[in-house]
């Protein structure tokens, strides 16, 4: 029953949300606060903030994302690592395949996206949703 559940509430976060186009992965570009992870049993847990960000850059049909910490100044701390992803379509679906090596593949298969939010769901079935990040300038 409880899969049931969980398989009816991601039936409609996908067949409900807006249609992704090709021109929208633009809107990836740029910094994301996790905002909220839904797990595959139908629980979630909000985030209020985050002291990490996720920066991601894309490109055409690649990209990257890496971790960074925001600074009270506006600037971020950041380490070199990064994680390599290419966006590929299935079935009017996009997906975020990351391989660092053999071991390492995974992919995420991308449910909702526009300038202010986006959500992804793994192959665990755990869906991850971010809202654009805001900076706080001390400096005012």
């Amino acid at each position: 029953m409880l899969k049931n559940l969980v398989f009816l509430i991601a039936l409609c976060f996908t067949s409900c949300s807006s249609k992704i186009d090709k021109h929208d992965i633009k809107n990836l570009n740029g910094y994301w606060e996790i905002q909220k992870v839904t797990f595959k049993d139908g629980t979630s847990k909000e985030y209020k903030m985050s002291t990490t960000l996720d920066y991601i850059q894309v490109s055409d049909t690649t990209g990257y994302r890496k971790k960074v910490q925001p600074k009270f100044n506006g600037t971020y701390e950041t380490s070199n690592d990064a994680e390599i992803f290419r966006i590929t379509e299935e079935n009017a679906t996009f997906f975020l395949n990351y391989s660092l090596d053999e071991i390492s593949k995974r992919k995420e298969k991308l449910v909702t996206l526009n300038k202010n939010t986006f959500s992804v769901i793994n192959e665990e079935e755990i869906m991850y949703t971010y809202k654009k990040f805001t900076p706080i300038n001390s400096t005012k």
